[in-house]
């Protein structure tokens, strides 16, 4: 089995649920046994207790310069809800596991969750569901599509007519 790495980000917010739940009893059984060998979690502001496993290397820091590379080198990316976070991690074409914080009031982020759930792009849970969505085929999500950089531009030139008018007759 090969080993694998995780790497959970919690954003610039407190999300202390999150890092207590991966870091519990069950659930670091749960990702030895899926081949984990290693979690590096992007702490924020969060104040835990770090917890070290036999089995698991488990890093801890509270933000990255390079962000984009710690998703790269991952296996599997799990998340809070923020867009820039998730779109990172989609467009570095990596399996997402998204986890709502319910702790916040007026919990817009869900709708974002939903919404790319929906399109098969990611698995998204609550820390209560998040052992039993780590079992899920992470295989069977769909890519995220590429970004096309000329479409807002396009667009743009397109209701404001700004195409070049042809070539007038003397």
């Amino acid at each position: 089995m090969d080993k694998k790495h995780l790497f959970v980000t919690v954003g610039t917010t407190n999300f202390n649920r999150l890092i207590t739940t991966l870091t519990s009893e069950t659930v670091l059984n749960t990702l030895t046994k899926l081949g984990y060998k290693s979690i590096q979690f992007q702490t924020g502001t969060a104040d835990f207790t770090k917890v070290s496993n036999e089995s698991i290397e488990i890093m801890y820091e509270n933000f990255f310069e390079e962000f984009v590379e710690q998703i790269r080198k991952s296996d599997l990316v799990i998340s809070h809800a923020g867009a820039g976070s998730c779109l990172e991690v989609l467009q570095c074409e990596k399996p997402l596991i998204v986890v709502i914080n319910e702790d916040l009031m007026d919990n817009h982020q869900i709708e974002l969750a939903e919404h790319l759930s929906k399109q098969g792009h990611l698995y998204y849970c609550t820390c209560e569901t998040l052992e039993e969505t780590l079992l899920k085929d992470l295989k069977s999500l769909k890519p995220y599509p590429k970004i096309d950089e000329n479409t807002f531009g396009n667009y743009l030139n397109g209701i404001m007519r700004l195409q070049k008018p042809p070539a007038q007759m003397n």
